[in-house]
């Protein structure tokens, strides 16, 4: 037999546990009765004690953050790469990422990166080959992130977009531009997720 959270125990173990309850609330009252409890798990007698533990485990396991699988999209405008600001107001540090987003459940990297480029730009991109998996692990105004990024070259359906300089993000504040490579990899900008620029090495 198991209970809700996995625990084995014996069907035989919980009678005597429960009679003595009983018997304690017969004669002393209610309170007597989970003082007795506390007495038996606090022994590590019985079933009891392995519950209560094992119940704060599995809230504290439910409780943590989940890791995320995102997508984004190196798209290239000579050594420009289109990418979005964003600031940390608790590092005080500005960075830049490319665009992309979070993957749905039962859908494709190369989906998702469509779809999160109609919603944000309302732009049809080509996806092109992928070009790596980085795993990123920050802090996020001073909450933890994990991030798992496929990484796609990707390229606008519509040339016009490779002449504007700045495109609004709808629904958003952040604006996306175009920021020369080789600011990113003097040190001179932020680029996330870290190991980005190997990749885009590798791409030339």
């Amino acid at each position: 037999m198991r209970n809700e959270v996995g625990m084995g125990f014996s069907p035989w173990v919980v009678p005597p546990v429960g009679i003595v309850v009983v018997a304690v609330a017969g004669v002393f009252g209610a309170s007597w009765a989970w003082l007795a409890v506390g007495a038996l798990a606090g022994a590590g007698v019985g079933w009891v004690g392995r519950l209560v533990l094992r119940e704060a485990r599995a809230a504290s396991v439910t409780g943590m953050p989940s890791i995320r699988p995102i997508v984004l999209a190196v798209i290239r405008r000579g050594d420009a790469l289109l990418v979005f600001e964003a600031h940390d107001d608790v590092k005080d540090q500005t960075f830049y990422r490319p665009l992309g987003g979070g993957i749905e459940f039962g859908e494709y990297a190369e989906a998702a990166l469509v779809r999160e480029f109609l919603e944000e730009l309302g732009a049809e991109i080509a996806v092109g080959e992928r070009l790596g998996v980085l795993e990123n692990v920050f802090d996020w105004r001073d909450q933890p992130g994990h991030e798992i990024a496929f990484v796609f070259a990707a390229e606008f359906v519509d040339e016009r977009f490779y002449r504007r300089e700045a495109m609004k993000i709808i629904d958003d504040p952040a604006t996306a531009r175009w920021v020369d490579v080789r600011d990113f990899r003097d040190g001179g900008k932020i680029l996330y997720p870290e190991g980005l620029i190997g990749l885009l090495s590798a791409d030339q």
